[in-house]
């Protein structure tokens, strides 16, 4: 999971407390994935694809568009109101999410766009009808079900999807859980997901993976950032990890931001249509 809206500034030149930095993270609201409180105090290098724009192309194409685990409805929100500027919407756009607090938060945020929010357990199947969609799409799912992907597409249909690649920001992971096991760290390998994918019956047109750097320029947005993107330290607690927490904020104190990389993966894949 990403810092999605990155400001490279310096860090701030005024030096608040370990605890008042701490006491900030740990009390800032962690709904939906609006990035913007980093903003100056965490960055994220972008992919050069630029996702949510091409999400936009993409969905001004389609007939009937499924976006899964849509967090708050940001990302998408933004590519439809991009389409809306220069072609219709398609006929129909649904959502799902699987955590309440996003649930709610996506729902007010797409009404506008006419767009339905189910929700759905990230690890349930996805509750349409098969051949529902000639476009699925997806930003950062926590694993793809390519059975389920391929069962609601269209014949010809695509899934359009930025995933998270493996060991991204282990830097930091590792920091708090020591070296993690290679089984582990190589999960959401791009390669993995291919065969996934194929073993569905699906064809990969595209598979394109970058690796970008992080940098964290307090403890206070580490802090944010391990609450908000919860499975990157499961059961993280100000309390539990305080040791952890304090030796990196004198790290970031003497040495400067403390740099991480994120890996992400772009896929285009197409639901062969039957032969005739």
């Amino acid at each position: 999971m990403p810092i999605d809206d990155p400001h490279r500034s310096s860090h701030p030149s005024s030096h608040p407390s370990y605890e008042a930095l701490v006491a900030e993270g740990a009390s800032v609201p962690t709904e939906g994935w609006d990035f913007s409180w980093f903003e100056g105090r965490a960055s994220e290098e972008r992919p050069s694809w630029g996702y949510a724009a091409a999400k936009a192309e993409r969905l001004s194409r389609a007939t009937a568009a499924l976006d899964v685990q849509t967090g708050g409805g940001e990302v998408l929100d933004f590519a439809l109101g991009k389409v809306a500027e220069t072609s219709k919407v398609p006929a129909l756009v649904v959502a799902t999410e699987g955590w309440p607090p996003n649930v709610a938060k996506a729902t007010a945020l797409l009404r506008p766009h006419g767009v339905a929010v189910v929700a759905s357990p990230e690890d349930a199947p996805l509750p349409f009808a098969d051949a529902a969609f000639d476009l699925v799409t997806s930003r950062h799912p926590v694993a793809p079900d390519w059975p389920e992907i391929a069962r609601v597409l269209q014949p010809g249909g695509t899934y359009f999807a930025q995933h998270v690649g493996p060991r991204s920001v282990f830097e930091l992971v590792e920091h708090f859980l020591g070296p993690l096991p290679a089984e582990q760290s190589s999960a959401r390998h791009p390669d993995r997901e291919r065969a996934g994918a194929e073993a569905a019956g699906l064809e990969v047109v595209d598979l394109r993976a970058e690796r970008l750097r992080v940098e964290f320029y307090d403890i206070g947005a580490v802090v944010h950032f391990l609450r908000k993107v919860v499975w990157m330290v499961p059961g993280f607690t100000v309390e539990t990890y305080q040791p952890q927490l304090r030796a990196l904020h004198e790290r970031i104190e003497s040495e400067g931001p403390f740099v991480a990389h994120s890996t992400r993966h772009l896929f285009d894949v197409r639901k062969p249509a039957p032969h005739a």
